[in-house]
C-alpha cells in the first residue's frame, strides 16, 4: 500500500482527492494537512511515502515548503496544479526544485472532467510510490566546446519525447546547445497553458529559440518546437521544407499529445536525417515511434535508467529495440554534436 498524505487548503479538495485516491486498492490516504506546517508535522508522525500538495498554500507557500521538503527529507512530490498561467509557473518551478510529477486540477465538476481528474492522479501517484526517491541533484549546465558546425548540420533534425521528468530533463539536453543547432521537435506530455509556460521557460534558459508550435512553421536551425498541451505535433513535407502541423484528433496511448505520433511523422517524412531521442516517463508511449524511426534510417537514443525519473518509456523502447544506444541524460548533449558533426 502507498501511503499518501494530503496537503491543501480547501477543505473540499483535501475530501475530494483522499475520496479519489482511497478508491484504488493500492493507496491509503493516512493524513490530511491545510498547509504546511501541518504537513510537517504530519509527515514526523506517519511517515507517508507520497504527498499530493496545492501549489497555492496560505502561511507557507508551496515552493518554500518543497524546497525546505527537499533539502530535510527528499520524498516524492505530485503538485495539484490549477490550470492558469500562474499554476503553471509555480508548478514548472516546483518541478525544477524535485516535484516528481504534477495533476492539473479540473476544470469543472462535470463527471467527465472529475473522471479524467482521478484517473491522472491515481495514476500518478502509484507511480510516485514506486520511485525510489532522493534528493534530484542540481542541473548541470555543460559546456561544450565550440565547434565548426557550419553547414555540417543542414537538413538534420532533432525529435525529442518525454513525460513524467522530461520538463527538466529537456532543460538539461538544450541547454548547451549551440545557437545554430538543427531544428529540435519535442513532444512533452503536459496540460495547455502549461505548455506556453514550457516554451517560454526553455526559451529564457537556453541558447535556442524555443516557441510553442501553432502549425505551419518551416522547421529552421536555431529553433525548437513544443507541441501544445492540447493537440498533437507531427512534422509534414512541403516541397524541400519541412513544416509543423497540429492534429485535433484522438488521444494515443493515453496522451495528447502523443510521442509515437510525432516519432512516426519524422520516420515517414525525414527518417534518414533525423535523430529520436526518447527521454524519461511513465508508460510507453514513443517506444514504437522510435523503433519506426530506427527501421527507417534515424539514429535513435533511449534515456538510461539511472538518470530517468521513470523508466517507463525509455525502458519500453530498450526492451524491443529500439534504440540505437542507451545513455545518461548528462552526455546526450555531447553525443548529438558528435553524431552530427561525424555524418
Amino acid at each position: 500500500m502507498i501511503k499518501v498524505l494530503v496537503i491543501d487548503d480547501s477543505a473540499f479538495m483535501r475530501q475530494l482527492l483522499t475520496h479519489m485516491l482511497d478508491a484504488d486498492d493500492n493507496i491509503i490516504v493516512v493524513g490530511q494537512a491545510e498547509d504546511p506546517y501541518e504537513a510537517r508535522e504530519l509527515i514526523k508522525k506517519l511517515s507517508p511515502d507520497v504527498l499530493t500538495l496545492d501549489v497555492e498554500m496560505p502561511k507557507m507557500d508551496g515552493l518554500a515548503f518543497l524546497r525546505n521538503l527537499m533539502r530535510l527529507r527528499p520524498m516524492p512530490v505530485v503538485m495539484v496544479s490549477s490550470l492558469t498561467q500562474k499554476g503553471a509557473d509555480v508548478t514548472l518551478e516546483a518541478l525544477s526544485l524535485g516535484a516528481i510529477d504534477y495533476v492539473a486540477k479540473p476544470k469543472n465538476n462535470h463527471q467527465n472532467s472529475l473522471s479524467l481528474f482521478q484517473n491522472n492522479l491515481v495514476y500518478k501517484v502509484l507511480a510516485a510510490g514506486q520511485i525510489s526517491f532522493e534528493a534530484p541533484p542540481p542541473i548541470r549546465h555543460i559546456q561544450l566546446p565550440p565547434t565548426d558546425i557550419n553547414n555540417k548540420f543542414k537538413n538534420r533534425l532533432i525529435a525529442i519525447g518525454a513525460s513524467t521528468g522530461g520538463i527538466e530533463a529537456i532543460q538539461t539536453l538544450l541547454t548547451p546547445l549551440p545557437a545554430n543547432f538543427p531544428p529540435i521537435v519535442i513532444t512533452q506530455h503536459i496540460p495547455p497553458v502549461f505548455s506556453t509556460s514550457f516554451a517560454a521557460r526553455l526559451n529564457k534558459n537556453c541558447g535556442l529559440n524555443v516557441m510553442e508550435a501553432q502549425g505551419g512553421e518551416k522547421l529552421l536551425a536555431g529553433h525548437v518546437y513544443i507541441a501544445p498541451g492540447d493537440k498533437h505535433l507531427i512534422i509534414i513535407r512541403d516541397g524541400a521544407h519541412l513544416k509543423t502541423k497540429l492534429l485535433n484528433s484522438d488521444p494515443v496511448n493515453r496522451h495528447k499529445p502523443s510521442v509515437d505520433v510525432l516519432f512516426n511523422s519524422v520516420a515517414e517524412n525525414a527518417a534518414k536525417t533525423s535523430i529520436g531521442i526518447l527521454l524519461t516517463g511513465m508508460g510507453n508511449d514513443g517506444s514504437q515511434g522510435l523503433l519506426t524511426m530506427r527501421q527507417n534510417g534515424a539514429y535513435t537514443i533511449a534515456q538510461d535508467q539511472a538518470s530517468s525519473v521513470v523508466w517507463g518509456m525509455p525502458g519500453a523502447a530498450v526492451g524491443i529495440n529500439a534504440a540505437n544506444e542507451v545513455l545518461p541524460l548528462d552526455d546526450m548533449s555531447s553525443k548529438l554534436l558528435t553524431l552530427l558533426t561525424i555524418n
